[in-house]
């Protein structure tokens, strides 16, 4: 597409000035920049940028204490807080080639601002959906100001079955003594090769609690990253993942810690079926001067076919003495002890099977707080593996 068409679009949709400009800056941008580094994943085949055809609006409603709206029509009523926070401190355009695509192409989107020291009791919760005749660039820019308190649960699904691309990205500004709990299970088709990268800036005595369910049926790179800026910041990241057919999926998840005292712990479960593949990468990193910093990381992976392949990599960065840091990873088949012992208590194999699944991830379910993303979750586990897909090949 051309900057002309492409300011045309924006200007129809009534976008101001500097987020057309944005736009036009970041397109400029694409063929310089690199793809997002994966380790030991390579996707530089995949085709993730194409042009947009038009711009979606969303219709939420905001709760009496905070601010839930379309995206655009945020950029109109709240145009402040956009150009101070988006893609301009938690995510930079200019960081990589789908960064920049996305701050270009963005066409549908989330903004939800918590003012200071305002509890929501209610769990937020929004649902999108990507059509596939249409790239799907969603943009989600949460703001939590000082001591805010909020749960905030996101579902994501496409539908059709033309091929397509999803593009999503997610900033989270959690300023001082803040608490998220930021909940998501994805669920895109087999035909949307995906782009998910989600962020979160973590101010003073600040707390942000990912749960995250990668439940796609297609192609997936995803990044999920946590700065812990402020001293006390604290960080939990917990990923579940089950991949099959021959999807293919690589993860970053990583925690930086900056400031002193801070805390980042990852947890990542994966179930690899058919002839799927599935690479973690748990990055964490401690910056010097983080002292009294804790960065703890599992990154585990279980085999149910002998043609699947999975990866299970733990980086540790340690730039400072005075700290506490750790990993554990795995990659393994089924045990077949455990599924003989069922099997001889009269339970069929496919049933033992999913039982095993249960189990290898149950760590990971137990430990998300949202007792709503924690069912979802767990219905969805059941449906992919009732699926008529073949999860076990001796």
């Amino acid at each position: 597409m051309s900057p002309k068409e492409l300011k045309q679009i924006a200007l129809a949709n009534g976008e101001p000035d500097w987020f057309v400009e944005t736009r036009l800056k970041a397109r400029d941008l694409i063929e310089q920049l690199s793809l997002p580094k994966m380790q030991r994943f390579d996707y530089h085949s995949w085709q993730m940028t194409p042009d947009i055809k038009q711009i979606f609006h969303t219709d939420l409603k905001s709760g009496s204490d905070y601010i839930l709206m379309d995206f655009f029509e945020a950029l109109k009523e709240h145009p402040e807080i956009i150009e101070h926070y988006y893609m301009n401190q938690v995510i930079k355009f200019s960081e990589n080639q789908l960064a920049a695509y996305h701050a270009a192409f963005v066409n549908q989107g989330i903004f939800l601002y918590v003012p200071k020291n305002t509890v929501v009791e209610q769990p937020i919760e929004v649902n999108l959906e990507q059509l596939s005749d249409s790239p799907f660039v969603s943009h989600i820019l949460i703001v939590a100001e000082e001591n805010s308190e909020f749960s905030f649960i996101q579902k994501m699904t496409s539908k059709g079955d033309k091929k397509s691309v999803a593009n999503c990205i997610v900033e989270i500004v959690a300023k001082d003594n803040s608490r998220i709990k930021y909940a998501a299970v994805d669920e895109l088709g087999e035909n949307v090769t995906s782009y998910l990268s989600r962020r979160a800036s973590v101010g003073q005595n600040a707390f942000v609690d990912w749960s995250i369910g990668l439940m796609n049926d297609g192609d997936t790179v995803a990044d999920f990253d946590t700065d812990l800026n402020g001293e006390g910041a604290h960080s939990e990241i917990k990923v579940v993942d089950i991949t099959s057919k021959r999807q293919q999926e690589g993860v970053n998840t990583r925690v930086t810690n900056y400031g002193q005292h801070s805390i980042g712990n990852i947890n990542q479960r994966g179930v690899i079926m058919d002839r799927s593949r599935l690479i973690f990468n748990g990055i964490g990193h401690i910056e010097n001067g983080a002292k009294g910093s804790h960065a703890e990381q599992q990154n585990r992976v279980l085999m149910m076919s002998s043609k699947a392949y999975g990866d299970a990599n733990p980086i540790l960065l340690i730039d400072e003495n005075d700290v506490i840091a750790g990993h554990a990873a795995s990659v393994g088949q089924v045990d077949k002890n455990q599924l003989y012992y069922l099997m001889s208590r009269g339970i069929d194999q496919k049933t033992a099977q999913r039982m095993v699944i249960r189990g290898f991830l149950g760590d990971v379910l137990v430990a998300i707080p949202s007792k709503i993303i924690r069912q979802q979750l767990i219905e969805t586990i059941e449906r992919k593996l009732e699926n008529g897909q073949k999860i076990f090949e001796n």
